[in-house]
């Protein structure tokens, strides 16, 4: 290997570029931003638990006291910092919740599939409904959380995710009641809603008109969730895989939690990555509101520009109030592609794929997901307005390239039900075989299948390849999306029991 050929010397020649990131983390690598370049080099203050700085693992001084302040801006109870990202929440919050049976939204990130393995306590799912001729999930309904809660009384825990890739945020004050009628806690991954926390209402001392009426919802920490966990690099100034879990009431025990974290999280945990966590709460406690102000103006002119697209769609606020969306995020950049095609032959539909291809390699942009027939870009205060310029210039210029079907044309593709046959954990552990992906219809998985980002399984350990995941994984195939989480880096094999 030559020295060309090392990462830091490819992350090196990709800085130089004029890549525009629409992608995490939030921070955008601005470092001709005052709170970025007033931060050290990472060496000079790179140390471990030496006498002064206290113990992540067990608190007793610097980081308690940070930590409790910390809960004193979000208005928890309690909050511990996350050294190993939103996961290391999600694995301990999933295990001091779940003595029963969990009630998990189906389109959660793989993390809480694998504290299910881990925990070796059953799961049963409600689903998130689907954006009529979007293909989209939508929000999960607080009626559905409610019947099944009604008719099963081994449920311990619910556990879903809001907002999600897309920006679709639940109605989770109405799941939070449903959950505590039944006596049981609700845990929201908010991993992509940090900045949520600092809309107009939370707690602080500040005062601010706050941001335009409608751009960001209310973080799930201030609807009646128990816990709730945010990855801060996702949307915030804060390196990547910083995090912070917030409690809220008593429904978990406190102590319970924290020796799970303790289970899930690095015994070296990066006084780096603490110190930049503690620095961006800092910095948005000072001026969050007043840039996430400013922020949701840019977004509305993003937008406004976009309004005369005739092809591409952008999603917006008007998927609220249909399939159990609650409210949107209008810091995530949704365009589908659904339905178009190149003018010039007009013979194959574009895809997602293809488009972040085209905006990838015409336009220097790197969007943060691309999905079957969208994409998604992740836009934070931190962007530069030029980026936010290029990408609404890149999907004009795009636009007048396509022609548009109908979309009732579109294949519809509906995220599949899962049939269970097999425990996840058992399934996981079995040897299996190993079969071509066209001959695993009717089979039970033994392996994770899912399109990474945004690591939703389309299949589970223990699952059956049912008629409907399989049209998944086949037309997922066709369109060029890599399935992943199979054993088979190709994704031409899948193992079952």
């Amino acid at each position: 290997m030559t020295r060309e050929d090392l990462l830091l010397s490819r992350l090196e020649r990709y800085v130089a570029s004029d890549a525009a990131p629409m992608h995490m983390p939030g921070h955008k690598r601005r470092t001709d931003r005052a709170e970025i370049a007033a931060f050290p080099n990472p060496f000079a203050i790179d140390i471990t638990e030496i006498d002064g700085f206290d113990n992540l693992h067990h608190p007793e001084g610097i980081l308690k006291d940070s930590m409790a302040w910390v809960a004193s801006v979000y208005g928890s109870d309690r909050t511990w910092y996350l050294v190993n990202g939103s996961t290391a929440g999600v694995l301990g919050a999933i295990h001091a919740a779940a003595d029963g049976k969990i009630l998990m939204a189906r389109n959660s990130h793989k993390s809480a599939y694998h504290a299910v393995i881990l925990n070796r306590r059953p799961a049963c799912y409600v689903y998130p409904q689907t954006i009529d001729k979007w293909g989209i999930n939508g929000g999960i309904s607080a009626e559905d959380v409610e019947q099944i809660l009604a008719g099963d009384t081994k449920i311990s825990a619910v556990f879903l995710t809001s907002p999600t890739y897309e920006g679709v945020v639940s109605d989770v004050r109405a799941i939070a009641e449903a959950a505590h009628r039944h006596g049981v806690p609700l845990i929201v991954d908010e991993a992509h809603g940090a900045h949520l926390s600092f809309r107009p209402g939370i707690r602080r001392e500040l005062s601010s008109t706050g941001p335009a009426e409608g751009a960001f919802p209310e973080s799930a920490l201030s609807c009646g969730a128990d816990v709730v966990i945010q990855s801060l690099h996702k949307t915030l100034p804060s390196l990547t895989q910083t995090a912070v879990l917030h409690l809220k009431g008593e429904r978990i025990e406190e102590r319970r939690l924290e020796r799970y974290l303790q289970m899930f999280q690095s015994s070296s945990p990066s006084y780096v990555f603490m110190a930049s966590i503690e620095r961006c709460i800092y910095e948005m406690w000072k001026h969050g509101v007043r840039e996430l102000e400013a922020f949701a103006g840019r977004l509305e002119r993003i937008r406004e520009r976009l309004a005369p697209l005739q092809n591409l769609r952008l999603a917006g606020r008007e998927w609220v109030g249909k399939r159990a969306v609650f409210a949107v995020d209008s810091s995530r950049i949704v365009v589908s592609c659904r339905a178009c095609f190149p003018a010039a032959d007009g013979v194959q539909a574009v895809t997602g794929e293809r488009l972040g291809q085209w905006l990838r390699e015409e336009y220097h942009i790197e969007v943060e997901m691309c999905g079957a027939d969208y994409v998604v870009a992740i836009t934070t205060f931190m962007d530069r307005q030029e980026h936010l310029d290029r990408l609404a210039d890149a999907f004009l210029e795009i636009d007048r390239r396509l022609v548009r079907a109908s979309a009732d044309d579109a294949c519809e593709i509906a995220f599949p039900v899962a049939e269970p046959v097999w425990e996840m954990a058992d399934a996981l552990s079995e040897n299996g075989e190993t079969v071509q992906l066209e001959a695993c219809l009717g089979r039970v998985c033994a392996e994770f299948v899912y399109i990474y980002p945004p690591g939703i399984p389309i299949l589970a350990p223990g699952e059956r390849v049912t008629s409907a995941a399989f049209a998944v994984l086949k037309h997922y195939r066709k369109i060029g999306l890599p399935l992943k989480g199979m054993a088979d880096p190709e994704g031409r094999f899948i193992r079952v029991i």
